[in-house]
């Protein structure tokens, strides 16, 4: 046996270095030797010895009812499982096994292994720029795209967030390129091959022919490793694969993986916070959440597109009868997606077979739904193909609640099949001879007591008690004696028992038949299937958008070319976990101001704003309404972040160093058409270099056109207002309240108004987070002469920065008045 799982192990370990085999040996799953070890510490299981007067190996084992949750550990600790079945019941000799499953994080497919988002495979290789294949083995989506950049490549692979990651040669063998793919994402690196002519073969195996759109060699070798990789694990089934996607990044609104971490698309930055993901799912399908991530991820840009999203979402508004019956009739819908995956595989089970057929039931009922609608929801009517012929042979095959396993019995419905029928009717006779046999027995040995039994041990049996054991006939056989009763057999029984065993057995295979067949012929719909799938999951989203719509209070916003203009938008999330007391602003960005510099004290609502105009923003690029009571939108083509502080110690980079190279990707990446959100830039060096750095990147991307937000503590930014035509001071209202407590407070409106903030309340802040009142009131002592001596190197600054050939001479006046009325302040 152990000669066995060593030659089976090296077997899987050619396919996945480093897998772990689990071996069926009776009741439990075994490892020996290292991988016994190395088991043990992964799982926390205890280890043993197996051992003879020849040798000693380590093992550890865990029973087989508890496979999946192992599974899941050792998944989710980056290792790689081969699970290794008895494929035949133990005799005399060595029982032969199979490997009957090879499980890796990104190709798995049942559903106990897997969440309710995507599960993406990813493979990257290099030539013309980077080459990134993706591919989810659980519902057959196949994307490919090129990108020019290692950064865009990184920033694509982080909206994703692929399960596993297989590395072309030339990246995985430079150690600094594999140490900063691993630091940014640590997810399994796995091995494949990637090699353009196999990978060619295997493009053509899987969708018949190599398409025009992977016209790269990188292209194809990424598309091929990947699916080679997936046709190891899945032992060559493919078929949910059928055709492969080319999407273009620039087709999409750019969102870097800075942007989706700022704005909380999905992932809060505190351990109790709300994501915008959190906010709008409201899917009632696993589709339909796959569906709204992948559309977070990837905004529109074409704005037909968009207007025909928001369509579809503003009829369902309008009309709530409609709205909730696709509500309604989604809420019984199972994962279609991951259904057709698993039938195109013909891995699906009976119970999933079932669940095919009461969620294509419904498609009748959703296209009666949307009758008469136009537009996005007709589309999605159209694609709704029933398949009634699917329906109605499930539905005659098997029964209305399957077993979990086709070879458990009880799966076929009764008249299905002849065959089958006419074996169970044989084997029912029998267990009606069965059945009588106790009555006929009583009354022939008038023993009343008799019983006719059953166990695994004896089979059936005739059962006497001691007291009556002089009536027993002569054809009954004893087979036990029990303390005061005895058990017989007889040569028609044990013929009877025989017969029903045989029937049964023939029964339960032939039964495994007939379901295989069924569930291979639905293959043949895999095509149609997929399509609904898809609509159903597009249906899904658009009812949930709606839906949050009506509820919320959101409004349409108007699609165009020209300004952003915003009346009373609110933040989804803050909004939310406000309790209806969120103050609302107002924003307009275009029309001669499309820089706005906002200014004002930490809490005030700064950041907030800013991330307000921003998801509104995303929101209508992806179809949705907007929380606001009035939306003008453009159509950006990318929003470009830079939001809060962070460091990369593991990178041995600083806060700074991060916030440079990411306000570096930001200058270089925006255009006319793109939404740049910044705060506080610059915090993390020395004032004047801070200062400095903000003024350049500022009048940088004022220059390029750039809708701006920026959000500072720089109050000499203020100034450039004066002669930068299109740069607008805006502040976050606050005042100081002497009456709190006697000892001063400082009230927060979180309201934006026009014109630069006057302080920073620094020191007031520092009150309010519980600072020690020695130490407030000295800093407070030390900002008023610091606030003295810096006036004359203010006034150098300020001085220096003008440029006076520009300056007219009502600004020249503006200024000279605003200086005095700094300076009389500070001797007042």
């Amino acid at each position: 046996m152990l000669e066995q799982y060593v030659t089976m192990r090296d077997e899987v370990a050619a396919q996945l270095p480093h897998a772990i085999l689990l071996f069926q040996v009776g009741d439990f799953y075994e490892t020996f030797g290292e991988d016994a070890e190395r088991t043990a510490r992964l799982l926390g299981l205890a280890l043993t010895h197996k051992s003879s007067k020849d040798f000693s190996t380590p093992m550890a084992g865990i029973p087989l009812r508890t496979l999946d949750g192992f599974v899941e550990k050792l998944l989710a600790a980056g290792v790689c499982v081969a699970v290794a079945d008895q494929v035949e019941e133990p005799g005399s000799g060595l029982v032969e096994r199979k490997v009957v499953q090879l499980l890796t994080p990104g190709t798995v497919t049942e559903e106990r292994h897997l969440s309710a988002d995507e599960n993406y495979l990813a493979a990257v290789a290099t030539g013309e720029g980077y080459a990134l294949s993706l591919l989810d083995v659980s519902t057959g989506e196949f994307r490919a795209a090129a990108f020019h950049t290692r950064l865009a490549l990184y920033d694509e692979l982080s909206r994703c967030r692929a399960r596993e990651v297989l590395l072309a040669p030339e990246l995985g063998s430079n150690p600094a390129l594999l140490a900063d793919f691993q630091t940014r994402f640590p997810v399994m690196l796995s091995p494949a091959n990637f090699d353009e002519a196999a990978a060619q073969a295997e493009i053509a195996a899987t969708l018949g022919e190599i398409p025009e759109t992977l016209n790269t060699a990188a292209l194809r070798r990424a598309c091929g490793a990947v699916l080679g990789y997936a046709r190891l694990t899945q032992q060559g089934r493919l078929d949910m694969v059928r055709r492969v996607v080319r999407f273009e990044p620039g087709a999409h609104m750019r969102l870097s993986e800075a942007a989706v971490r700022a704005l909380e698309l999905f992932h809060a930055q505190s351990p109790q916070g709300v994501t915008l993901m959190d906010i709008l799912a409201q899917t009632r399908t696993a589709g339909g959440r796959r569906r709204l991530r992948a559309w977070l991820r990837s905004p529109l840009l074409d704005e037909l597109s968009i207007r025909s999203r928001l369509d579809a979402v503003e009829a369902l508004t309008r009309a709530a009868d409609l709205r909730g019956g696709v509500r309604s009739l989604l809420y019984r819908a199972h994962d279609l997606e991951r259904l057709a995956a698993r039938v195109s595989t013909r891995r699906a089970a009976p119970r999933e077979v079932a669940s095919l057929a009461r969620t294509l039931e419904l498609l009748p009922e959703a296209e009666k739904l949307l009758a008469g609608q136009e537009g996005t929801l007709g589309h999605i009517r159209d694609r709704l193909a029933a398949l009634p012929e699917v329906v109605t042979r499930i539905r005659a095959a098997l029964v209305d609640e399957p077993p979990l396993r086709s070879g458990e019995g009880g799966l076929i419905r009764e008249g299905f099949h002849a065959e089958l029928d006419d074996l169970r009717a044989q084997a029912l006779s029998h267990r009606e001879w069965l059945a009588a046999l106790e009555v006929s027995e009583r009354e022939r040995t008038g023993i009343g007591s008799l019983k006719v039994g059953f166990n695994n041990v004896f089979g059936y049996y005739l059962e006497v008690t001691s007291a009556h054991l002089s009536k027993v006939p002569h054809d009954y056989k004893q087979i036990a004696t029990l303390k005061d009763r005895a058990r017989f057999t007889r040569t028609d029984l044990r013929e009877r028992e025989r017969e029903i065993a045989r029937l049964e057995a023939a029964a339960g295979r032939l039964e495994v038949d007939v379901f295989t067949e069924l569930r291979d012929s639905l293959t043949a719909h895999a095509e149609a299937l997929g399509e609904a799938a898809g609509a159903l999951s597009e249906l899904d989203v658009l009812s949930a958008l709606a839906e949050i719509a009506v509820e919320a209070g959101w409004v349409r916003p108007q699609t165009g070319s020209g300004p952003l203009r915003l009346t009373q938008a609110r933040h989804p999330v803050v909004e939310r976990s406000a309790g209806g007391k969120f103050v609302p602003n107002d924003a307009e960005l275009g029309a001669g101001r499309h820089t706005l510099l906002l200014t004002g004290p930490n809490m005030a609502g700064k950041s907030t704003y800013l991330r307000t105009v921003a998801l509104c923003a995303l929101l209508h690029q992806i179809g949705s309404f907007v929380p606001a009571d009035h939306a003008e939108l453009p159509v950006y083509d990318a929003i470009h972040t830079r939001i809060g502080a962070s460091d990369d110690l593991a990178g041995g980079r600083s806060t700074f160093m991060v916030e440079m190279t990411e306000l570096a990707s930001i200058l270089h990446g925006a255009t006319s058409r793109s939404l740049v959100i910044l705060d506080e830039v610059g915090r993390g060096t020395s004032t004047l270099d801070g200062l400095a750095i903000a003024q350049a990147a500022l009048e940088h991307l004022h220059a390029a056109g750039a809708h701006t937000l920026f959000a500072t503590h720089y109050f000499e930014l203020t100034r450039l207002e004066l002669d930068h035509p299109g740069l607008v001071n805006l502040h976050v209202a606050a005042e100081e309240d002497d009456s709190v407590d006697g000892k001063g407070g400082l009230t927060f409106y979180h309201q934006v108004i026009p014109g630069a903030a006057r302080q920073s309340y620094g020191v007031e802040v520092a009150k309010l987070a519980g600072l020690p009142a020695p130490v407030t009131a000295r800093a407070a002592r030390l900002l008023s002469a610091l606030n003295a001596q810096g006036d004359e190197g203010k006034l150098r600054r300020e001085l220096a920065a003008l440029d006076l050939g520009r300056l007219t001479p009502i600004q020249a006046l503006e200024l000279l008045h605003a200086w005095q009325r700094d300076l009389l302040g500070e001797t007042q």
